[in-house]
């Protein structure tokens, strides 16, 4: 490269980091730091797709020619070895190119062997794959990170979340034993409590029976003592807690599952499972997004305002690209634990989407090879010809694209409500 190019190359690079940089402010000042943060996500979930390629590409000893980000003008680039990398202006996704996707384009006798066209079936099909193979590595990275460090809510750790006010009482009785939100209640008169009901249950039948409750609280266990009240003798807000003649023990606490963080090595098939049963909903759900009458579903919400607000309606449309973004944003809002399986959802959705058998999508180059391998014989290698799919391929584009411009008009005319509120 020459010094002129060099000295060009780095200006746009710096201009390129700055813009970055004051989008990024723009964007935390104008809708706060979630945006930014998912903005981010959704660009490293591209990066990874497309690394996948890459790599796998490398290895099979594919030739590659450009690794870019984004699609349209380009504007940053540079070149290292035989491969261009860069950014587009579009952030709408991104692209390994590599030679010989088709048997129809001329490649240089000298480069022929280092095609796609000229690995093996095997290498074709991992190289068509590697995408949405790295989104589920990617997905399983994301929820053996919210098992390890952030934690999921656990059925066997009860928790306090919150103090109920009874009427002509300063204090509850489980603020008088001490207790606080947040507390985790590990035993009572030294029985492990491992659900709410048997909390529920032991409450119940101890009225003016002093109770030796063990609770968690930041680390530590501390012992407290509570006497349960007959809930016959309480009121809230002037209506009295139980009626009846059978007596019935209160603390006055709100119980909730706590999150519970899983040990690194239990978090691996952990991982496994919860990717994989996420995989088998977002399959069944994507069947259901590409039915007849789902998009029949789909004219009718654009059409009225009425259906497409409708909240039974409106809980169980698809979602753009736009209204993924927005869940995203507000399940940060909501917790980092909440925006980590968003995330991972996103990436298998992403995955699967990939890997439908249809050009122009990764499937589909899958779905060529395969139907390549099963024509060809010993000493005949068969080639299919892509020109006789290319109207299957506009008409699957053109579902597409319906699919996204309906999807996208209601995620902006009639955006659904915040589901973590």
């Amino acid at each position: 490269m020459s010094t002129t190019a060099s000295v060009s190359n780095r200006r746009s690079l710096v201009t390129f980091l700055v813009g970055i940089v004051a989008i990024v402010v723009l964007l935390t000042w104008t809708a706060g730091w979630a945006l930014p943060v998912v903005i981010f996500a959704i660009i490293l979930m591209i990066m990874g797709h497309e690394f996948g390629h890459f790599i796998t590409a490398k290895r099979a000893g594919m030739r590659v020619t450009d690794f870019f980000v984004g699609f349209g003008p380009v504007i940053w680039s540079t070149t290292r070895g035989e491969t261009r990398y860069g950014v587009r202006a579009l952030p709408l996704g991104g692209y390994v190119k590599v030679p010989g996707m088709t048997w129809s384009e001329q490649i240089d006798p000298a480069d022929e062997h280092r095609t796609y066209r000229a690995a093996t079936y095997p290498r074709k099909v991992l190289f068509a794959s590697a995408g949405s193979l790295m989104h589920l590595v990617m997905a399983l990275v994301l929820a053996w990170v919210s098992l390890t460090l952030v934690g999921v809510p656990s059925s066997s750790h009860i928790g306090i979340n919150s103090f109920t006010p009874w009427d002509g009482h300063s204090r509850n009785a489980a603020q008088l034993a001490g207790m606080k939100i947040g507390d985790q209640i590990v035993s009572i008169n030294g029985h492990a409590i491992t659900n709410s009901t048997t909390l529920v249950k032991t409450v119940h039948d101890s009225v003016g029976t002093t109770l030796t409750v063990v609770v968690a609280r930041h680390g530590h266990d501390l012992t407290l003592h509570a006497t349960p009240v007959d809930g016959r003798t309480l009121k809230v807000n002037g209506k009295t807690l139980v009626t009846g003649s059978t007596s019935q023990g209160y603390l006055g606490i709100g119980l909730e599952n706590q999150v519970a963080r899983t040990s690194i090595l239990a978090a691996v098939p952990s991982s496994f499972h919860t990717v994989g049963y996420t995989l088998w909903l977002t399959t069944i759900a994507m069947a259901h997004v590409f039915s007849p009458g789902e998009f029949s579903s789909l004219f009718h919400q654009v059409a009225s305002p009425s259906v497409a607000t409708s909240p039974t309606v409106e809980n169980n449309r698809p979602r753009s690209i736009v209204g993924i973004a927005q869940v995203a944003v507000q399940s940060a809002h909501a917790g980092i634990g909440v925006l980590l399986e968003i995330l991972m959802a996103v990436n298998i959705s992403i995955g699967l989407l990939n890997m439908i058998p249809m050009l122009p999508l990764d499937g589909g180059y899958v779905a060529v090879s395969t139907y390549e391998r099963l024509r060809s014989r010993r000493g005949r290698r068969y080639h299919a010809d892509i020109n006789r799919m290319v109207p299957y391929a506009y008409a699957f584009m053109t579902v597409l694209l319906v699919l996204f411009l309906s999807t996208m008009y209601l995620d902006i005319v009639h955006p659904i409500a915040n589901p973590f509120q």
